[in-house]
């Protein structure tokens, strides 16, 4: 019998001969080091509906003030949100479906949408205005730094800031240009109190010297010859930030910012996928941390996808959300904060406001598609008899099968799985295909069953799997429980041949 390990994440490269490897709603975490596999493959959070905003459309931001407050965008509609999920009305912006940015000095809110306008909050009466300044320019990102508040001007390299702890008036000569490269400001951020000004090609890192007429100067001898491709890519955790590079010299990276250097953090596999897409242009990224691991989620709305980084382990996975067909789309989040203890984001679609569950394995009742394709398994080129493949699952702990097929739901797997959905078992199941031409093609899919409730010795197997010289295994599954994914064993015989 032979072991087969799982140690990576998603990795579908050019040429599936290479590798492969989907892993679709799972996150790997390394085991102890006694443990038979080195990872464990966990299911992605869920979906807990918390409210429905008052308008069906969509989410475009989701902020926590730095007094506690929490604040959203829906639509135009941008709204103060209580701790128990009821949404207030402030005042309304231009209709768009890009993401908007906001932050705050302590005392008053600021909200950019990407247009040449600009709305104030107070964080005390919860008071909404447009920004009436002359000085204004509208941006497409905003944040804080020593009680500065900052906007790049929408088109040009220019970037300028409010007065110390003040919106306005702003002063016509608190502004400055991004000097190294004259390639326009796309995005802007603060890490470790420095702004990281992001132009299409390059990126300058200015800091507060506190000079008179203007504070900020560029830090000497920074200069990263990577700009960004994707403007709402752009998030920060701890000492880095994570964006889509574009640079002189060609295709886009996801690159981690830190210590003044752009380390790219995707793979050849990832950069092949964005290749395939009509833009990349409208990316969206956001930070959440859960269970100790911490995620840079990438959604591209028009190729309907999303892709998630773990910054902990340093590997890939696939979110993906099932429509009434059971067709694969982008996850439903399209934006995320954290606020009063929990997980927020907001539905792409219609604005809906979801807890990011861990106990939840369903995405608001519905199933969620978990599905882990093997590496390739070959034996010198020699054709092997596959006797037996024996899952290394959590088993055991689902309660029942979530409804595939029904009225209002029907996950395709005749199309794109090889089921027979006349004949689905009413015990909880995983299902298995393989191929023999090398990840090419693959037979229809074949059940087995996950345990009822307490059956823990229960082991997902198949026999007589046939012939071949290199397979590849597809194990997917939708149970509405905590079943976790290590590798499987395997039983073969070798030939000569």
């Amino acid at each position: 019998m032979g072991k087969i390990p799982l140690t990576g994440g998603a990795y579908v490269a050019r040429s599936v001969l290479a590798s492969g490897q989907r892993c679709v709603n799972l996150y790997a975490e390394p085991n102890p080091e006694d443990s038979e596999f080195p990872f464990t493959y966990y299911p992605t959070a869920g979906l807990t509906k918390l409210a429905d905003p008052p308008e069906p459309v969509i989410g475009r931001g989701l902020f926590l003030s730095s007094q506690g407050g929490l604040y959203g965008v829906v639509g135009t509609g941008v709204y103060s949100i209580s701790s128990t999920w009821v949404y207030t009305l402030l005042g309304r912006i231009a209709d768009l479906t890009t993401p908007v940015s906001f932050s705050d000095n302590g005392l008053t809110g600021v909200l950019v949408d990407g247009t040449n306008s600009g709305y104030t909050i107070d964080l005390t009466t919860h008071a909404f205005a447009p920004i009436v300044d002359p000085n204004f320019f509208g941006g497409n990102k905003t944040d804080l730094l020593d009680g500065f508040l900052l906007f790049n001007k929408p088109g040009t390299n220019v970037f300028y800031s409010t007065l110390f702890s003040q919106i306005t008036p702003f002063d016509p000569l608190y502004f400055a240009a991004k000097a190294g490269y004259p390639d326009p400001i796309v995005s802007l951020i603060v890490v470790h109190r420095e702004l990281w000004l992001f132009g299409s090609l390059t990126t300058e890192v200015w800091s507060d010297v506190g000079a008179a007429q203007f504070p900020f100067q560029p830090i000497p001898g920074v200069f990263i010859q990577h700009g960004c491709a994707a403007r709402y890519s752009v998030a920060t955790w701890d000492l880095s930030v994570f964006f889509i590079s574009q640079d002189k010299a060609g295709t886009p990276m996801v690159m981690e910012g830190i210590s003044y250097n752009a380390v790219r953090i995707s793979t050849f596999a990832i950069e092949y996928e964005f290749s395939k897409y009509p833009t990349i242009s409208d990316a969206i990224g956001f930070i959440y941390q859960q269970q100790g691991h911490t995620f840079y989620q990438l959604t591209f709305p028009t190729a309907d996808k999303t892709w998630t980084y773990d910054i902990t382990t340093k590997l890939w996975h696939e979110k993906v959300s099932l429509d009434l067909n059971g067709h694969e789309h982008r996850t439903r989040a399209n934006c995320g904060v954290f606020a009063f203890g929990v997980n927020l984001v907001a539905d792409w679609q219609n604005g809906t406001l979801y807890k990011l569950d861990p106990e939840n394995y369903t995405e608001n009742g519905k199933p969620v598609l978990r599905r882990r394709i093997f590496p390739h398994i070959a034996n010198d080129g020699k054709r092997v008899r596959y006797n037996r493949f024996a899952a290394q699952m959590e088993v055991g702990t689902a309660e029942g099968i979530m409804p595939l097929v029904t009225s209002d739901f029907n996950l395709d797997f005749n199309n794109d799985f090889g089921l027979d959905l006349a004949n689905f078992p009413d015990f909880p199941f995983v299902s298995l295909r393989w191929s023999f031409t090398k990840g090419k093609t693959f037979g229809n899919a074949i059940l087995q069953s996950l345990g009822a409730t307490g059956e823990f010795l229960t082991q997902p197997q198949w026999r007589r799997l046939g012939l071949g010289r290199d397979v590849v295994f597809d194990l997917f599954w939708t149970v509405n429980a905590e079943v976790v994914l290590q590798g499987a064993w395997i039983d073969f015989e070798q030939s000569e041949s």
